[in-house]
C-alpha cells in the first residue's frame, strides 16, 4: 500500500509540475490536467496521497494540490465514507493545522487558505451534532502560536461567509450552524477580541525596538487576520456585541486608525458596524463615536488625508504617485464618516431622544477634509451625507451646520470645475484619476453624474443659507464677467483665439454656470417675493446683457445665466425686451458672418440653446411676454425675409414661441387669425399641387428628394437638399403649431374667449383649438406622406434608390451607438465643423421626417381632443397610412410609430371613441406584432444555438457581422419593449401597493434567514383600464393580447419578462378565468410560464415573478382543469407523491391549509425541474451535504411528503431541499 501511494505521489508531482511549468505545450498540459482530475474522481488512494503531498517538505504548488485532493474527497465522497475514515481525516486535518505549516511569515497564503477550506468543509457537514468540541479545539490551537491563530481566524471567517453571506448549504444545515454560532457568540466574540487586544498590545510594545522585526510582523499578521474575521461577523451578529462596554470594540477600531499597518482593516470593520440597520434604540450607542477621543482619531486621520496617499516616485524627481493601500484606506475612512453621518441623521430628532452631539463641528471638519481632497472620487463620496445633513429637519437649523453650509458652498466653487482628466497633468487630482478611471471617457461619464449630484446638494445648501448663497454666486458671476478670456494651451482648431472645451476660461464659466443655475432656481422657491434680492440680480442681468463674446462655448454659458436670472426679471418688466434681443442675436450667431463653411458643433449648440431658452421663457412666463408680442413677431418676420441663414428648426422654434405667447390672447378668433396668418405660407406650400403629387407617389417622392440620383460631388445635391428642406420645414411648422396652440386653463376664461363649444354627457367641457382648421386642411397630405414613407420599403421602391443612397434607410451611426449603449467621443467633435456626407444627410432626413409625422399625429390627439377624434373615417385614414406595408418595414422604423403616436393616442383618447377608433386600430396591430416578434425571436434563438456550436475563432473574423447581429437583436428587444409598454398602458391600471411595515421592526435574524426567498403578494393589485375592458369585449382581440403577453415570457429579454409576468399576464388572464376557456388554452398559458422559467429561471427576480404567476394559474384553474396535472407530471424529476399532496390540500376543503409563503415554497420545489441553469452552472458538479439529527425540539409531526420523504433525483434539481 505504501509503495502504491509513493508511486502515485511521484506521478502526481510530475503532473502538477507539468501543469505549472510555463514552457509546457498545451497538449502536455491538458494530458497532465486530465490525469490529475481523473485521479481525484476515481482513485481510492486520494486520502493517503493527499496527505503525503500536503506535507510541508513538498513544494508549495504540490502541497496546494494535495490539499485540493483532500477538499475534493470531503466535498464529494464524505457521505459514502465510513465513520473511522471520517475521524481519521479529521484528525489528520487537525494535525496539519497544528504542525503542518511553516511559520506565519514564511507560509504561502494560498496554502493557509486551502487548509482552512478543508476544515470548514468538515465543519459544514459535522458540527455541532457530531463534533461538539470544535470551538474548544480551535481555541486550544491558538495557544500553539501565531501561525495556528491565523489559521483559526481564517476558518472562522470562511465558516461565516459560507453559512451567512453566501448561504452555500442546505437550509436545515445552515440553520443548525447559524443558531449554534449565535448561541456561542458571546464566547466567540470575546475570544476574537482577546486575541486582537493581545496582538495589538504586543505589536505596539515591540514597535520601534530594534531586533524584533520578525516578531513584530507576526503580531501584525495575526491582528490583520483577526480584524478580517471580525469584519465577517460584525455584519450580522446582534448589535449588543458591537455596542457592549460603551462601544469598546468601536473604540479599539478608532485607535487603530492611527496604525498604518492595521488602519485599512480597522476602517473596514468600522464601516460594516456603522452601516448596520436595526432598531434605533439598539443603534443609539453609536453616538459615542462623537465623543472626544473617537472623533479626534477620526478627524486626525481625515485631515492627514491629502498627503497620506501620495509618495514621491523617485528622489530626483518632484513627481508623485498614489500608494494604493493608503488610498483604499482613505476611501474606507470616507465611507466610515458617511455611515456615521447616516446614523446621526437617523437618530437625531427621532423617538429615541438623541441630542445634537457637542463635537458636531469636529465631525463636519473631518467630512469637509474629504470634500476638499484632491481625489474627485473621494469628493463625490461625501455628497449624499451633505445632502442628508442639509435636508435634516433638526440638524439643518443647527448653527454648526449653517456655518458649514457656507463653507460647503465655497468648496463647491472648486469642486464643480471639471479637472482631473487621467490623460492630463494640469491638476493634483489627475494622479488619483489615473487610479480610479480607465480613460477620459470614463472620467467624463463619472464627472457628469458627480456634477448632477452636486447640483442637488447645492440646492439643499441654498435652502439653509439662501442669501449667503446668492452673495457667493453673484461674486463669482461678476468675477467671470470681468475676467479676460484665457484660452490656455488647448485652443479651438477652427478659429484663431477661440477656446476649446478644456480652456481655463470655459472650464471656469461652465462651473460657475452650474452653481448659479442651481442657486437662483432654489432661491426663487425658498424666499418670499419681498425678500428676493431683485435689485442685485438685475445688476447681474444687465452685466450679462452687456457682455459681448465671439466665443460660442462661453456665449452658451452666458445664455444659461440669462435664463437662470429670468425669474427675477419678471419683477422688473422693462428688462424683458433686452433679454429677448440678447437671445435673438444668439439665434443667428456665427463666428464669422462671411464664411459659408459648415458651422462647428459649438456654434450649432449656441443657436439651438438660444431657441430653447426663448421657448422655455415663453412656456413658463407667457403672461409677462405678452407685451413683447408685437416686437417679437416683427423681429421674426424680418428675420425670415432677410438673407440671414436660419435653419428650419430654428425658424420653427421661433414660431413655436410665438404660438405660446399668443395663447395668452385668451380669444379664440384672435388666436385663430394669428395661427392662420403664421401658417399661411406653410399651408399654401403643403397643399400645392406639386407637393401633393410628391407626397402621394413614392417614385415622385424619391425623385423630388434626390434619393434616386447618383451624387459624386457635394454641390450636385444642393437642389435636392433644398427640396428636402421644404418638406422638413412644413412638418416642423405643423408640429410647432399643433403642439403649442391651446385654450385657457381656466374654464371661465375659456368660456369668455369663445373656446367652449359644449359639454360631454358626463358634464366635462368640450373645447375648440385655434389650430384645428389648419390641421384639418393639412391632414390628408400628412397621412399620404406616412403611407408613401411606409411603401418606400417595398422591393420596387428600394430598387429606385441610387447607388449613393442605397443605405438611406439604415440606422444612422449616432443612433446605432445609442442602441448599443456605446459612448460618443468627447472633445474633438466640438471643434470640427459638422461635415455630413450625402448619405448621412439623407438618413437624417428620413429619420426626422418619419419621427415628425408621428409626433404631429401624437400631439394632435392631446391638443385637439374631440376635434381630432371626431374626424370622419379617422380609423380608416390611420390604418390606410401608418399600417400600410408593415411587412417590408425594418424594426427601427416601427418604434417611433408606437412610441410617439400610438402610445399618445391611447393615453389621450376619450372613452367614447374607444370602440370606433382604438379597437379597430389596436386589434390588427397587436395581432400583427405578435406574429412579427415571434418570428424575430425565433431567428435570434436559432442564431444563438448555431453560434454556440461554431468555434469562437470563426466569429472573431466576422466582427462586423457580429456587431450587426447584436444591433438587430437589440433593436428587436427595444421594439418588443415598446409593444408591451403599449399593451400595458392600454390595458393595465397600476395601483400602488400598500406600504410595508416599518423595516426597522422586522426581526433581523428572521430577515436574514429568508432574504433569499423574497415573497410576492398573494394577488397582484393591478386592474384593467376602461380601454382594457372595451378590448375584452372583442374575443379575438383579447386573445391576441393574452397570447402576446404569455409568448413574450420566453423571449430572451429578462427586463420584459419580469415586467410582463408581474404586471400584465395575470391581470389579463384573471378576467377570463371564470369563463369557458378551452383546456388546450389553459395548458398553453401554464406551459408558457414554465417555458419562461426554463429560459429566465436562473435570474432570481424573474424566477420569483414567474413562480408567482405559475402558482396563481395553477391554484385558480387546477380545480376545473385536470389537464394542468398532466403538464405538471411532465416536469423532470417531479415527486408525484408531493404533487398529490399539494393537489389534495388545494382541492379538499377540509384539508389543512398552509400560509402563502409555505405554499409558494412547496410549489417552487414542485416546478424546480423546469428552471433553466445559467451557462456557468450547467456543467458544475453538485455538492450534497446531508442533514444531521435536529438540534432543537421537533415541531408537531407533519405528513407533508415534500418535507419528509427522500426525493431521489429531485435532489439534483432543488439544492435548497432539506433532504439532501
Amino acid at each position: 500500500m505504501a509503495d502504491q501511494v509513493a508511486a502515485m505521489c511521484e506521478q502526481l508531482v510530475k503532473a502538477v509540475n507539468v501543469i505549472m511549468d510555463a514552457e509546457t505545450s498545451q497538449i502536455y498540459r491538458l494530458e497532465a490536467l486530465k490525469f490529475c482530475e481523473e485521479f481525484k474522481e476515481t482513485s481510492s488512494l486520494c486520502v493517503p496521497c493527499g496527505l503525503q503531498l500536503a506535507d510541508k517538505t513538498q513544494a508549495a504548488v504540490v502541497r496546494h494540490f494535495g490539499l485540493q485532493i483532500l477538499e475534493h474527497v470531503i466535498k464529494f465522497r464524505w457521505n459514502n465514507m465510513q465513520q473511522q475514515e471520517k475521524v481519521h481525516l479529521k484528525d489528520c486535518a487537525m494535525q496539519l493545522l497544528s504542525n503542518g505549516t511553516h511559520s506565519i511569515l514564511e507560509e504561502e497564503s494560498h496554502i493557509k487558505d486551502a487548509l482552512s477550506r478543508i476544515v470548514v468543509e468538515m465543519i459544514k457537514r459535522e458540527w455541532p451534532q457530531h463534533w461538539p468540541d470544535m470551538l474548544k479545539e480551535m481555541e486550544t490551537l491558538t495557544k500553539q502560536g501565531e501561525a495556528q491563530t491565523e489559521l483559526v481566524m481564517l476558518i472562522l471567517l470562511r465558516l461565516a461567509e459560507d453559512v451567512i453571506t453566501f448561504q452555500t448549504l442546505p437550509t436545515q444545515r445552515r440553520r443548525d450552524i447559524q443558531q449554534t454560532l449565535t448561541q456561542n457568540m458571546e464566547s466567540i466574540f470575546s475570544f476574537m477580541m482577546g486575541i486582537l487586544q493581545v496582538n495589538v498590545e504586543d505589536y505596539r510594545k515591540l514597535k520601534g525596538s530594534p531586533g524584533h522585526e520578525l516578531q513584530l510582523r507576526a503580531h501584525c499578521r495575526v491582528a490583520v487576520a483577526t480584524l478580517n474575521t471580525l469584519a465577517g461577523y460584525i455584519d450580522w451578529v446582534s448589535l449588543v456585541y458591537i455596542t457592549s462596554r460603551n462601544c469598546h470594540l468601536l473604540e479599539i477600531l478608532c485607535l487603530l486608525l492611527s496604525e498604518p499597518e492595521l488602519q485599512l482593516e480597522a476602517a473596514e470593520c468600522l464601516l460594516i458596524a456603522l452601516s448596520r440597520k436595526g432598531k434605533q434604540e439598539e443603534r443609539k450607542p453609536f453616538m459615542l463615536l462623537f465623543d472626544d477621543v473617537a472623533i479626534q482619531y477620526i478627524l486626525s486621520a481625515a485631515q492627514s488625508a491629502d498627503g497620506l496617499a501620495l509618495c514621491q516616485k523617485s528622489t530626483e524627481s518632484q513627481a508623485v504617485e498614489v500608494v494604493e493601500r493608503r488610498y483604499v484606506f482613505l476611501k474606507r475612512l470616507c465611507q466610515v464618516l458617511c455611515a456615521l453621518g447616516g446614523q446621526l441623521c437617523s437618530l437625531v430628532g427621532s423617538d429615541v431622544d438623541v441630542e445634537v452631539p457637542a463635537n458636531l463641528s469636529k465631525y463636519m471638519e473631518a467630512l469637509l477634509a474629504f470634500t476638499t481632497h484632491s481625489s474627485q472620487f473621494l469628493k463625490s463620496s461625501t455628497l449624499a451625507t451633505w445632502g442628508a445633513l442639509f435636508r435634516h429637519e433638526t440638524l439643518s437649523k443647527d448653527a454648526v451646520v449653517v456655518e458649514i453650509a457656507i463653507r460647503f458652498l465655497r468648496t463647491s466653487m472648486t469642486n464643480l470645475v471639471k479637472t482631473g482628466f487621467p490623460s492630463r497633468e494640469d491638476n493634483p487630482s489627475c494622479e488619483y484619476s489615473r487610479v480610479d478611471f480607465d480613460s477620459d471617457e470614463d472620467f467624463n461619464f463619472f464627472f457628469n453624474s458627480f456634477r448632477a449630484q452636486q447640483g442637488e446638494v447645492l440646492r439643499s445648501a441654498c435652502r439653509v443659507v439662501p442669501l449667503e448663497a446668492f452673495q457667493i454666486g453673484a461674486e463669482w458671476l461678476q468675477y467671470q464677467i470681468t475676467s479676460p478670456i484665457d484660452t490656455g494651451d488647448t485652443t479651438s482648431k477652427t478659429a484663431e483665439g477661440l477656446c476649446s472645451l478644456l480652456s481655463p476660461s470655459v472650464v471656469q464659466w461652465d462651473a460657475m454656470t452650474v452653481f448659479v443655475e442651481c442657486m437662483f432656481s432654489q432661491i426663487v422657491k425658498s424666499l418670499e417675493e419681498e425678500k428676493l434680492p431683485i435689485d442685485q440680480s438685475m445688476e447681474l442681468l444687465q452685466a450679462l446683457l452687456n457682455y459681448e463674446t465671439k466665443d460660442p462655448l462661453i456665449l452658451s454659458c452666458v445664455l444659461t445665466n440669462v435664463s437662470a436670472l429670468f425669474p427675477f426679471a419678471v419683477h422688473r418688466t422693462h428688462f424683458l425686451p433686452q433679454v429677448l434681443i440678447k437671445l435673438f442675436k444668439a439665434v443667428t450667431f456665427a463666428i464669422d458672418q462671411e464664411t459659408k463653411a459648415p458651422w462647428t458643433r459649438a456654434v450649432k449648440n449656441v443657436r439651438r440653446h438660444a431657441c430653447s431658452s426663448i421657448i422655455k421663457i415663453c412656456r413658463d412666463y407667457p403672461q409677462y411676454m405678452l407685451p413683447c408680442f408685437e416686437m417679437f413677431y416683427n423681429h421674426v418676420k424680418e428675420l425670415f425675409s432677410s438673407g440671414v441663414t436660419v435653419t428650419h428648426m430654428e425658424k420653427c422654434s421661433l414660431m413655436e414661441a410665438l404660438v405660446l405667447i399668443s395663447n395668452q390672447f385668451k380669444d379664440f378668433e384672435k388666436q385663430k387669425a394669428f395661427v392662420d396668418e403664421l401658417m399661411a405660407s406653410v399651408t399654401a406650400e403643403w397643399t400645392s399641387d406639386e407637393i401633393r403629387h410628391v407626397l402621394w407617389d413614392p417614385a415622385t417622392f424619391l425623385s423630388f428628394i434626390g434619393a434616386d440620383k447618383v451624387v459624386t460631388e457635394e454641390r450636385e445635391d444642393r437642389d435636392m437638399s433644398f427640396n428636402r428642406g421644404r418638406l422638413s420645414f412644413c412638418l416642423y411648422a405643423i408640429l410647432a403649431v399643433v403642439k403649442r396652440a391651446r385654450w385657457p386653463a381656466d374654464l371661465e376664461e375659456a368660456k369668455a374667449g369663445g373656446f367652449v363649444v359644449g359639454y360631454t354627457p358626463a358634464g366635462a367641457p368640450m373645447y375648440r383649438n385655434p389650430s384645428t382648421a389648419q390641421f384639418l386642411v393639412l391632414l390628408p397630405n400628412l397621412l399620404a406622406l406616412i403611407r408613401t414613407q411606409n411603401s418606400l420599403f417595398m422591393p420596387e421602391n428600394m430598387a429606385r434608390l441610387s447607388e449613393t443612397f442605397s443605405r438611406a434607410h439604415e440606422i444612422m451611426d449616432s443612433e446605432k451607438k445609442v442602441v448599443l449603449g456605446l459612448s460618443h467621443h468627447l472633445y474633438h467633435i466640438y471643434d470640427s465643423p459638422v461635415y455630413k456626407t450625402n448619405i448621412e444627410r439623407m438618413q437624417g432626413f428620413f429619420c426626422t421626417l418619419y419621427d415628425n409625422c408621428y409626433q404631429i399625429l401624437g400631439s394632435a390627439g392631446v391638443s385637439l381632443q374631440q376635434e381630432f377624434y371626431t374626424i370622419d373615417k379617422l380609423a380608416e385614414g390611420i390604418a390606410g397610412s401608418a399600417f400600410v406595408s408593415l411587412d417590408h418595414m425594418p424594426d427601427h422604423r416601427l418604434r417611433p410609430m408606437i412610441r410617439l403616436f400610438l402610445r399618445q393616442l391611447v393615453l389621450s383618447c376619450p372613452q367614447e371613441y374607444y370602440e370606433n377608433l382604438l379597437c379597430p386600430l389596436l386589434g390588427p396591430l397587436f395581432g400583427y406584432m405578435l406574429q412579427r416578434l415571434n418570428m424575430r425571436w425565433q431567428v435570434i434563438n436559432q442564431r444563438t444555438s448555431i453560434n454556440g456550436e461554431h468555434e469562437e475563432e470563426e466569429l472573431v473574423n466576422q466582427e462586423s457581422q457580429v456587431t450587426q447581429e447584436m444591433l438587430e437583436e437589440q433593436v428587436v428587444r427595444l421594439l418588443t419593449r415598446e409593444v408591451l409598454e403599449l399593451l400595458t398602458v392600454s390595458c393595465i391600471s397600476r395601483k400602488l401597493a400598500e406600504p410595508a411595515a416599518n423595516k426597522e421592526e422586522i426581526d433581523e435574524e428572521e430577515m436574514m434567514m429568508d432574504s433569499a426567498q423574497t415573497a410576492s403578494p398573494a394577488q397582484p393589485t393591478e386592474e384593467l383600464t376602461e380601454l382594457g375592458k372595451c378590448l375584452m369585449k372583442h374575443e379575438n382581440l383579447y386573445m391576441s393580447l393574452l397570447t402576446l403577453s404569455f409568448t413574450s415570457l420566453s423571449w430572451k429579454d429578462t427586463t420584459n419578462c419580469h415586467r410582463t409576468a408581474s404586471l400584465v399576464c395575470w391581470t389579463l388572464l384573471r378576467q377570463v378565468v371564470g369563463g369557458n376557456l378551452l383546456p388546450e388554452a389553459v395548458t398553453w398559458f401554464f406551459t408558457s410560464v414554465l417555458r419562461g422559467l426554463q429560459v429566465h429561471g436562473q435570474h432570481e427576480v424573474c424566477n420569483s415573478t414567474l413562480t408567482q404567476l405559475a402558482l396563481l394559474i395553477y391554484e385558480n384553474l387546477r380545480p376545473r382543469y385536470m389537464e394542468l396535472r398532466g403538464v405538471m407530471i411532465q416536469i423532470p424529476n417531479i415527486s408525484l407523491e408531493a404533487l398529490d399532496q399539494y393537489d389534495h390540500r388545494l382541492m379538499d376543503p377540509s384539508a389543512q391549509k398552509f400560509g402563502d409563503k409555505k405554499r409558494k415554497d412547496q410549489f417552487k420545489k414542485l416546478i424546480a425541474g423546469t428552471v433553466g441553469k445559467a451557462l456557468c452552472q450547467q456543467f458544475r458538479k453538485e455538492v450534497h451535504i446531508r442533514n444531521l439529527p435536529s438540534l432543537f425540539k421537533k415541531p408537531k409531526p407533519d405528513k407533508d411528503i415534500v418535507d419528509s420523504e427522500p426525493l431521489g433525483l429531485t435532489a439534483l434539481f432543488s439544492p435548497e431541499n432539506d433532504t439532501l
